[in-house]
């Protein structure tokens, strides 16, 4: 059975809460693709995920299935792998995030790199957010911590983030998928070991957290 190993882990009880579980994934690239990858491998099977994005040659170091749909988009062509998701192309702008109805979801999992779609979204729903900050420019996947947005290290991201919600007087607080690594370049490189385990680990906490 394929859920057998699985259930061994979680145990029944909290596996029956995974199943039932609502979830949304904003961003379905380096990270989010391998977050929707082990939510679905995990038993959870109501997932939203979305995305405007198609794949290209440059996904193809970093992203989930992109080396077999080259041109296609990127929800479309998860859908085929996954096709108990919901599937949505549209781009999350900060317009996108005031419109969407977020209220049904049990977890909102945020895997995208856009920094005023973040601040809005972040705003709007942090309740039941997990982040992933800046997994890109790195080399070690053992620097991966959990913390709190306000107390990340080692993320010039991150810290952009800080500064945007305090002059909007944020006062909340909600959990972070970071690196303490410092980025090695200044530009937009990326290596799978890091970005896929960003995704991963974003899956185990947001696993955990229904599981309480």
């Amino acid at each position: 059975m394929r859920d057998t190993r699985t259930r061994l882990v979680f145990g029944e009880e909290v596996f029956d809460k995974l199943q039932n579980a609502k979830i949304l994934l904003l961003g379905v690239g380096g990270v989010g693709s391998f977050c929707l990858d082990c939510l679905y491998r995990s038993g959870v099977r109501d997932i939203t995920i979305v995305d405007f994005d198609r794949y290209d040659l440059t996904n193809q170091n970093r992203q989930m299935h992109s080396e077999n749909h080259e041109g296609e988009l990127k929800v479309d062509a998860l859908k085929q792998h996954y096709p108990e998701v919901i599937a949505i192309s549209d781009k999350i702008t900060p317009e996108w995030v005031e419109a969407f109805d977020f209220e049904p979801y049990d977890l909102i999992l945020d895997a995208i790199d856009d920094m005023w779609a973040k601040i809005a979204l972040i705003q709007k729903c942090y309740p039941k957010l997990i982040s992933s900050v800046g997994s890109a420019k790195r080399l070690d996947p053992t620097k991966i911590e959990v913390r709190s947005i306000w107390k990340t290290e080692g993320d010039p991201f991150a810290s952009k983030l800080r500064n945007e919600l305090r002059k909007r007087k944020f006062k909340g607080d909600f959990s972070c998928i970071s690196s303490s690594e410092l980025p090695r370049i200044k530009e937009k490189g990326s290596f799978v070991a890091v970005t896929g385990s960003f995704g991963l680990a974003m899956c185990s906490l947001a696993l955990r957290r229904i599981g309480l």
